[in-house]
């Protein structure tokens, strides 16, 4: 581990490889992690919420943002490449066969309109949180690949807000959401892994997050709770 005040800055590849194994294997997994959470998150745009759209526009809206979270794929995927780390096995695997990094089979399993709106309203505005940190962290090409990763998630949730907003105009349409809203929020609160977690530390000391995990939770329980309210909804016991 760093001194506590050390600021870390790896600029290259090459500096990468020349940094401990402690460094490289906690940067390789969170940036392994990020790559497989956009596959699967294209997934979820055609295979989950593509048959649930009300009409064709909305339709074309799912088609876009699978395309936009493949090219996420394919930004992450490109700074792995350049540290020898080859992607393109995941590229090729199924939903069920990439559950083993990020989120669970629950996560992907949306079954009305109102879900779709509020997995991008909160579970993606969940994941901005660690998208935030990620566009600073101490690798540098990781951190500079953020850049229209962050401006397309924001997109991505505003549409999602304008979904739940449609809906909770009346009463049937806000009881579905608050449903949604019920099952998806604590999978918005599994986005930043255990509680405690020594790893989560040691990445903050390393420059590769900014907080730990349950500073990280305890922010969006905070901004994303608010969110919740605002809409007239509340948050599950």
């Amino acid at each position: 581990m760093p001194a506590e005040d050390e600021v870390i800055v790896v600029r290259t590849p090459e500096e990468f490889h020349d940094m401990p194994e402690e460094y490289q294997s906690m940067a390789t997994r969170q940036m392994l992690i990020h790559a497989e959470g956009e596959l699967s998150g294209a997934d979820d745009y055609i295979r989950v919420f593509y048959p649930l759209a009300p009409d064709a526009e909305e339709r074309q809206v799912c088609c876009e943002r699978a395309a936009e979270e493949i090219n996420h794929f394919k930004v992450a995927s490109a700074v792995l490449n350049d540290l020898g780390v080859d992607t393109s096995q995941m590229s090729r695997q199924s939903l069920e066969e990439r559950r083993k990094l990020f989120l669970t089979a629950d996560f992907h399993n949306s079954t009305t309109w109102a879900e779709r709106g509020v997995v991008s309203w909160l579970i993606e505005d969940a994941v901005m949180e660690l998208l935030k940190e990620m566009s600073v962290s101490s690798y540098r090409p990781w951190a500079d690949s953020f850049r229209t990763v962050i401006q397309d998630e924001r997109v991505h949730i505003a549409h999602g807000a304008r979904i739940v907003r449609g809906l909770v105009k009346d009463r049937d349409g806000k009881k579905q959401v608050q449903a949604a809203v019920d099952r998806l929020w604590p999978h918005s609160l599994d986005v930043f892994g255990s509680p405690g977690s020594k790893k989560a530390e040691i990445a903050v000391g390393w420059g590769l997050r900014t907080r730990t995990n349950e500073q990280a939770r305890h922010d969006w329980e905070v901004r994303g709770g608010a969110k919740v309210r605002k809409m007239g909804l509340t948050l599950p016991s």
